[in-house]
């Protein structure tokens, strides 16, 4: 504990308390950056810490270093920014929001102003919640006005012909105006084999079943039986392999997708053998399906 402190304090004095090279642990992951990064943005939280002379105040943990109880993963974007008062995120960055609640937390409003949603024409503000890259923000913008384009001239096609109508779906008022696009579904399963491969196969039960296809689609087939936990943030005009379904039945997203106007054009399956037992010479096979549904 001694020669952790000692360390840490190397090189200080009362007029410079703080050492040239500073270790930190935010949340539980170390840092170590120079002293004048730190302070390199005045009126921050970071140059209120390193800039007070009582360096007793500030929390360490067991070994030493400085400790700030933030969200240590994020923390790398905002000590980046301490450096250089820029801003680089990697693409599709899903947590720009919480990274914008950290930079309120350590009083960088340069940096929060970054992060703001930004505005636009179609909307006062983005619809895209993680606003991940501009980017984003056009396919949906063109998406919106092809939609509005197509439901003005079914509208009107409906309204001035004779007996015309527009079919409304889910009790909506606007017309049904389905996208086209591909859809994914794949499990995993096993199944053991008997040794004239002559007997009924044992199958086990399905243990999930994975979606992948834009996101948009898939949440207009599944709905609330969709299970987005794994890829939260994941904007609507962008493709994911990481959603899996809530229920394990085959049927039952089979019949989901066949209501809303799906049919299945591909299939694949392959199967390895896992496990063979020494007595019985039963044999436990492993599987991957997949399922390729299209609409048009």
């Amino acid at each position: 504990m001694a020669l952790a402190d000692n360390a840490s304090c190397a090189k200080t004095s009362e007029e410079f308390p703080f050492p040239e090279i500073v270790e930190l642990n935010v949340g539980g992951q170390v840092y170590i950056t120079r002293h004048p990064t730190l302070v390199s943005v005045p009126g921050s939280l970071l140059w209120e810490m390193f800039t007070q002379k009582n360096i007793r105040s500030l929390a360490r943990d067991s070994k030493g270093r400085f400790f700030v109880d933030r969200d240590g993963f994020l923390f790398r974007y905002i000590l980046d920014y301490m450096r250089d008062q820029q801003l680089v995120l990697p693409d599709h960055f899903p947590e720009r929001s919480r990274l914008q609640r950290e930079a309120e937390y350590f009083k960088l409003p340069e940096l929060v102003k970054m992060l703001a949603p930004k505005l636009s024409k179609q909307n006062s503000i983005g619809d895209d919640p993680c606003q991940s890259d501009p980017e984003e923000l056009s396919p949906n913008a063109d998406t919106t006005r092809n939609l509005a384009s197509a439901s003005a001239a079914l509208t009107s096609a409906g309204t001035g012909t004779p007996g015309g109508s527009v079919t409304a779906s889910g009790g909506s008022a606007g017309p049904d105006i389905r996208r086209s696009g591909f859809i994914t579904i794949g499990y995993r399963g096993s199944y053991t084999l008997g040794r004239d491969s002559q007997t009924d196969a044992k199958f086990r039960r399905v243990a999930r079943i994975m979606v992948c296809g834009k996101t948009s689609l898939a949440k207009e087939v599944f709905g609330d039986t969709l299970n987005e936990s794994r890829d939260p943030d994941r904007p609507p005009e962008r493709y994911t392999s990481r959603y899996y379904l809530k229920f394990t039945f085959l049927e039952q997203a089979f019949d989901k997708l066949a209501d809303a106007g799906f049919h299945m054009v591909a299939c694949n399956s392959t199967g390895t053998c896992a496990f063979a037992h020494d007595q019985t010479d039963d044999k436990i096979w492993t599987s991957y399906t997949e399922y390729v549904f299209y609409r048009e």
